[in-house]
């Protein structure tokens, strides 16, 4: 089995666990209680949307465009904290939310399965100085994932 599958059938076994732990969370977890960040169950799930959404434009990006890639870091100087904002996830309906959640990270263990592995050294600028390849960037989404869902099941557990 490649490792990118290992990787792909960790993010659906997430989507599987998950899917029905947030649609059964009341009004008050998800929209009331804040982390660290001061963000909201609601708000971490739309950032875990934003985050595969982007990753996804990444990976297919990182297959065709002239390398190194040039693709704007939306969590770079606190942009993903606009992207929550301007989206408005905090008002967006919770069931819309969670599929939405879930379809994002089924597409994107889609896209994954289908790289070619040909282009798993080509690099993208992530920031001053900071070069990403194809490979480490689909490695670290699963870890990216479950550190959020943990500050789900860290709110969830807040008494």
């Amino acid at each position: 089995m490649k490792e990118t599958d290992l990787i792909r059938l960790e993010i659906i076994a997430s989507v599987t666990d998950w899917e029905p732990i947030l649609s059964s969370l009341p009004d008050d977890i998800i929209s009331q209680r804040r982390n660290s960040q001061n963000r909201t169950i609601k708000q971490i799930l739309g950032h875990i949307i934003d985050s595969a959404s982007n990753n996804t434009h990444r990976i297919v990006h990182l297959q065709y465009q002239p390398i190194p890639l040039i693709f704007p870091n939306y969590a770079t100087f606190g942009n993903n904290d606009r992207w929550i904002g301007i989206q408005d996830y905090q008002n967006e309906d919770w069931k819309t939310l969670v599929q939405l959640w879930k379809y994002c990270l089924l597409h994107i263990s889609h896209v994954i399965k289908n790289v070619n592995p040909a282009h798993l050294n080509n690099e993208w600028i992530a920031g001053p100085g900071k070069m990403v390849t194809l490979h480490a960037m689909i490695l670290d989404f699963p870890r990216h994932l479950k550190l959020h869902l943990s500050e789900i099941e860290e709110l969830m557990n807040k008494i």
